[in-house]
């Protein structure tokens, strides 16, 4: 199949493809004689492999780890878990900082309980005269 086709059954843009390819996470395609990528039914698996782990918040990485792993069938999947138990604390952390966050607007929300003139807006005022922090790193547990 060409890559739009690829495109329309993975449910994806022919952008996503290219950069998947540009990336080492799809395998690069055969050509035809005309130079157009010609795809098989293991690029769409792999494919739909790759978008379901984003789904899940997956970092490119971490496929990049897991498709290693499935190339390597025989191997002891013990890495795989690990991954995932990686993966599964990173996404509490994610959690426990959006609970905060939630709790900040809330407060700043509160300060604000009916509608007035923006100088008088508590919400206004509460974020004139909030400590600056340093946010938070977001970073990847890989």
């Amino acid at each position: 199949m060409k890559i739009g086709e690829l495109a329309r059954a993975a449910h994806c843009s022919t952008e996503t493809i290219r950069f998947y390819e540009k990336t080492g996470l799809l395998p690069a395609p055969e050509r035809t004689d005309g130079n157009y990528r010609h795809y098989g039914p293991a690029h769409l698996d792999r494919l739909r492999f790759i978008r379901n782990c984003r789904g899940l918040d997956m970092t490119h990485d971490e496929i990049r780890a897991l498709l290693a792993m499935i190339d390597h069938p025989a191997q002891d999947c013990g890495t795989i878990n690990h991954l995932l138990d990686e993966h599964i604390a990173h996404v509490q952390v994610r959690l426990r900082e959006l609970q905060d966050l939630r709790g900040q607007l809330i407060q700043l929300r509160e300060q604000c309980p009916t509608e007035q003139a923006v100088g008088a807006c508590g919400i206004v005022q509460g974020l004139n005269h909030m400590e600056a922090t340093q946010a938070p790193l977001h970073s990847t547990h890989l």
